[in-house]
Order: structure tokens, then sequence, then C-alpha cells
């Protein structure tokens, strides 16, 4: 909740000079971002299938774009924060970092995601 509360801020402080309209519809899109990127953690939390990450990453950054400049610009932000976090606590290193940076630079660029998706991987995700 926090998160999304810091995204609708700095939108807004993004938005301050842009016409009103646009504004709102980047804060709208900057919200549907940030959930398209949070459905993407929840269904690779929830598949727990080996391999997977860099196709969740690719998804979440993909469905993220397709609403607009305002949720590309959440999904690197989100991607961007989870990495630099990552990248000094999960001890994988910056071979993964930088892996799992292309699959999100991928999806967001709108990218097919399942480049990424493993074999094997249930249907519904």
């Amino acid at each position: 909740m926090r998160l999304c509360i810091c995204l609708v801020l700095l939108s807004l402080a993004l938005c301050a000079s842009a016409d009103i309209l646009d504004g709102g519809r980047f804060v709208w899109d900057a919200m549907g971002g940030a959930w398209d990127m949070f459905r993407a953690y929840r269904d690779m939390r929830e598949a727990n299938f080996k391999n997977s990450d860099k196709y969740f990453h690719a998804r979440g950054n993909y469905d993220a774009a397709r609403r607009g400049p305002g949720g590309a610009w959440a999904a690197r932000v989100i991607s961007d924060a989870r990495e630099n976090w990552q990248g000094g606590v999960s001890g994988r290193g910056a071979e993964d970092t930088r892996a799992d940076q292309e699959a999100n630079a991928w999806g967001r660029n709108g990218g097919d995601p399942n480049r990424y998706r493993p074999a094997g991987l249930p249907s519904k995700y």
C-alpha cells in the first residue's frame, strides 16, 4: 500500500506542469502498472516454478508498459528498486541482477514475455 501511495505522489509531482487530463491518465496508468507488477510477483510466488523468475519479470513489465507511459514508468521504478534492493540483500550477484534487468527491459519494450517462459509452466500463468 505504501508503494502505491508513493507512486501516486511521485506521479502527481511529475505531472505538475502537464495538462490535467494527461496528468490524470499518467497517474491512472502508473497505479495500474504497479498492480500489474504486483500481480506478476504474486503469480511467481504462487507458481513456485523453477527457472520462471525471468518470465514473470518480463510479463509484469510487459503488462504494465501496455497501459501507457505511466505504466512503463511504474514498471521501471519498481524493477529498478527491487533489483537495487535485491543486489545488496539476496547474494545472487551482479549476473542475476543483469539478467533480471534484461528481462525487465524486454517486457517493458513490448517484447513477448514467452521468450523467458520455462517449459512446463502451467498455462494459468
